[in-house]
């Protein structure tokens, strides 16, 4: 049996907003101030913490992202998912261009378009234009 260390990062950031939520309420009902200064106090505060939040969203997300990928990695290379689940480009693009122009002649410059980062778009238009589904697209595209 393997041990797995389990990710609290989704608890933790709860208790930090609960704890937060506390600490407001607690501070509206004692607040010395008059309604107009803590409501501006209560603005800037938001405001602060709410870049914060937003910061700690966003690394959560391209954590998740980054796992994301990893695992269809695995899954692909231990077979269970089969090849052609993910896009990985290898070699020259300009070389595969001209491979895919030989078989299939109906493809434009524009078909095969690519930029990293933007395979989904290239998967997209060869699909419309071969008539093919996005895992065969991507098999043929891996196979090159």
């Amino acid at each position: 049996m393997s041990y797995q260390q389990e990710d609290n990062s989704g608890k933790i950031l709860l208790a930090v907003l609960a704890g937060a939520s506390a600490g407001i309420i607690a501070g509206l009902l004692m607040a010395p101030d008059k309604g107009a200064a803590t409501r501006g106090n209560l603005k800037n505060a938001a405001t602060k913490y709410s870049g914060q939040l937003g910061e700690q969203l966003s690394k959560y997300g391209e954590e998740l992202d980054s796992k994301f990928k990893g695992y269809v990695e695995k899954l692909e290379d231990m077979g269970i998912t089969g090849a052609g689940s993910s896009l990985k480009l290898k070699g020259d693009w300009n070389e595969s261009k001209g491979k895919l122009r030989q078989q299939y002649a109906q493809l434009t410059d524009e078909d095969l378009q690519y930029a990293e980062g933007q395979e989904e778009d290239l998967i997209g238009r060869l699909q419309q234009k071969l008539g093919k589904g996005k895992r065969e697209i991507t098999k043929m595209l891996n196979d090159l």
